[in-house]
């Protein structure tokens, strides 16, 4: 069999596949029971005829349908003249949608169309190794919890997370750290003194006063940079700071590799508690920095004009 071959990759094939012969039944089924319904019509209908009416935003919030999808079925409904549409007394700009008196008509006469599918199905569900009704309710809640995007965009994560490799810095990795670092802050700011001395000086300013920088390289290639710089303040024993990836790495989790890392390299150096300062703007480093353990603090001075959020963490002995 096909999917057999293909795989599990193939899961949006096979219930499209699955999807489009159930409908040709259920076609069929409304022919055969003299019922004037299309099946993509049912979960409309089926709201409407358990109570009086609703509106478009209402149905389609229950039936996990978007509005204009909901509205479309609705044109489809009215001109076959299975549904009536009112203004909402207390809001203009809101129509009510309810069953026709034909479509009333199909409501009880519909009921032993019900009865019969209903059986028919949970007698196949029986001879089934899987209850398949049950198994979707699962695989919807998973993808609730994470929907299949999020799902491939992690084990993608995980399969590029392998190809890096995180480096104690070089000399060789000088004009790596200045430009993957000048690109960011060019990007949404301007350089200031203080990128100047660290990026220009990265021996002077961050290594020889006991700071230490790391290089993330991805098939090789320098892609990412962070420092660990030595600070001299009461609350703090290190700032994480000039954390850079370069665009075209992105997405790949090396943010999150180089941010651990760096945190490791404090711990081995008996610190208890880092610091960090940014700007609201990089939403993204914002997460990072809190999925990895900081958390917003302020008070405390600052020598750079960007910096709009300080953050710490305390590191567990």
């Amino acid at each position: 069999m096909f999917f057999n071959k293909v795989g599990k990759m193939a899961i949006g094939s096979r219930l499209r596949m699955l999807n489009e012969r159930i409908s040709e039944d259920a076609q069929q089924l409304y022919q055969i029971y003299g019922v004037e319904l299309k099946p993509k019509w049912f979960p409309v209908f089926y709201m409407l005829s358990t109570s009086d009416s609703h509106s478009i935003t209402a149905i389609a919030k229950e039936i996990g349908h978007s509005h204009p999808s909901v509205s479309k079925i609705v044109r489809e409904m009215s001109k076959a003249g299975l549904v009536d549409e009112q203004p909402d007394e207390n809001d203009g700009r809101k129509n009510i949608i309810s069953l026709s008196e034909k479509g009333q008509k199909i409501r009880i006469k519909i009921k032993d169309q019900y009865a019969d599918v209903d059986k028919a199905i949970e007698n196949a569900l029986e001879h089934t190794t899987h209850n398949l009704w049950i198994a979707m309710e699962e695989f919807e809640y998973m993808l609730d919890q994470n929907s299949l995007l999020g799902r491939v965009l992690d084990e993608k994560k995980k399969r590029e997370a392998k190809k890096v490799e995180i480096v104690d810095y070089e000399e060789k990795y000088r004009q790596h750290f200045k430009s993957l670092n000048e690109e960011w802050i060019r990007k949404y700011f301007k350089m200031e003194e203080m990128d100047h001395k660290a990026l220009d000086h990265p021996k002077t300013y961050i290594l020889d006063n006991g700071g230490h920088i790391l290089v993330a390289l991805y098939e090789g290639e320098a892609v990412g940079v962070c420092a660990l710089i030595k600070i001299d303040h009461p609350q703090f024993d290190y700032e994480l700071a000039k954390m850079g990836v370069s665009p075209k790495a992105q997405g790949k989790g090396i943010g999150w590799l180089l941010g651990n890392a760096i945190i490791d390299k404090a711990k081995s150096l008996g610190a208890t508690s880092l610091y960090l300062e940014s700007n609201t703007v990089l939403k993204p480093a914002i997460a990072l920095y809190r999925k990895l353990g900081f958390n917003k603090i302020s008070g405390i001075p600052t020598p750079y004009k960007r910096s709009n959020i300080q953050m710490e963490m305390k590191i567990n002995p």
